[in-house]
């Protein structure tokens, strides 16, 4: 879980100072958390997780994606991709929806395999 704590406070640009500070703890102990010379108490997990919509199963054994999007988040996620029409990124993930849609469903299954078989061997490397 030690690796998992620093990989979040990375990803969102925080020092343990400042991680610490949202979710109720002293920097130090942030820095013991990450060391592995503490292990958070349930009421720190879960301040983690309603803090940065990190996924509690992810965070506790590794499994499943870090972050959970909320409902609201994936619409405004779909309307910004739709509104700039211009960006080629954009314009690339569209595609590549519209593409998985005219796929036969056993193309589907194995496509979703495959990425699937991509983040456990993801995961298995972050170990």
């Amino acid at each position: 879980m030690k690796n998992r704590i620093k990989q979040i406070r990375k990803e969102k640009g925080l020092t343990q100072v400042e991680f610490g500070e949202k979710i109720g703890v002293k920097g130090n102990t942030v820095t013991n958390y990450e060391t592995g010379l503490r292990k958070p108490t349930d009421a720190v997990i879960l301040s983690i997780c309603r803090e940065f919509n990190v996924n509690e199963e992810w965070l506790r054994t590794g499994e499943g994606d870090m972050f959970i999007i909320p409902e609201d988040d994936t619409a405004a996620l779909v309307s910004n991709l739709l509104e700039e029409p211009d960006d080629e990124f954009h314009q690339l993930v569209l595609e590549l929806v519209r593409t998985y849609e005219q796929l036969s469903p056993d193309s589907r299954k194995v496509l979703r395999e495959f990425g699937n078989m991509c983040l456990d061997n993801m995961k298995n490397r972050k170990s």
